[in-house]
């Protein structure tokens, strides 16, 4: 089986050895590439590369949706991976056989999923990040898709979800899902202004992109195997927990309107 896992960077960073299965994606290329950085571009091909800043690793799964052809693509960043293990190095991740097992039980491999135990995922989000764009996904469902909608409002009102974009999927379903994706995207693109928006909170598309992964997979009744994540680096675990009950308690003007 021919399949490609892109490890998105914005940097120059230690990869997997196996680079048969492990392909490092520069994402936002024209603005990140550095002499010496020998990885696939994203802006190679028919691209977003542009949108980066507002997309993030989305570029990435556009390009590959656009320009690969093999049998099954994934997406891992760089410095979270998938693994059958715990132990975090680029020596416990999944390999080739591995994929290709895991692949032979169901069509797509995820993340477990991530839990917030006290937050739903649509609180979660309105905590963190601005509320329209979420709502306006709901909108573009609602008029585009309504199909969609039970899984969305299920979701939504779920205390846990597969995150980070990460995934490996067949590539008749990473299709499938790619268009879907960037359809919804695009038409709330058109509909919310983040001019104003911080850095850190224009990069709006792949925070919404996280949570459309279940509502994908629901809807359409997709069977998938979970394995663990594992996280390179330091995590701040404390830091994260410190900013979370920040924005939890400190945050204003946050109205639940469908949640």
């Amino acid at each position: 089986m021919d399949v490609k896992i892109m490890v998105a960077a914005h940097k120059e960073f230690p990869m997997p050895k196996e680079r048969e299965l492990y392909l490092p994606v520069l994402v936002g290329a024209k603005r990140n590439y550095k002499p010496g950085i020998d990885y696939q571009r994203d802006d190679d091909g028919e691209n977003i590369s542009e949108k980066n800043p507002n997309y993030n690793e989305l570029t990435a799964i556009y390009w590959a949706w656009k320009n690969l052809n093999v049998d099954a693509v994934g997406l891992v960043h760089y410095r979270r991976f998938l693994s059958k293990k715990r132990k975090r190095d680029l020596e416990s991740i999944l390999n080739k056989q591995d994929v290709e097992e895991l692949l032979a039980k169901t069509p797509i491999i995820l993340p477990k999923k991530r839990k917030y135990y006290i937050e739903t995922n649509y609180s979660h989000y309105v905590h963190a990040h601005h509320q329209e764009p979420i709502d306006a996904t709901r909108k573009v469902i609602v008029d585009k898709y309504p199909e969609y909608l039970d899984a969305f409002d299920q979701m939504m009102k779920r205390t846990s979800a597969h995150m980070f974009n990460m995934f490996i999927m067949k590539k008749e379903l990473f299709d499938e899902y790619a268009s879907w994706l960037f359809d919804v995207l695009t038409e709330v693109e058109k509909q919310i202004d983040i001019s104003e928006y911080t850095v850190q909170e224009a990069r709006v598309f792949g925070y919404l992109a996280e949570r459309l992964m279940d509502v994908w997979i629901l809807t359409n009744g997709f069977k998938y195997t979970e394995v663990n994540w594992i996280q390179l680096g330091d995590r701040k675990i404390i830091a994260k927990i410190f900013y979370f009950l920040k924005r939890k308690f400190l945050k204003k003007g946050t109205t639940q309107t469908h949640f």
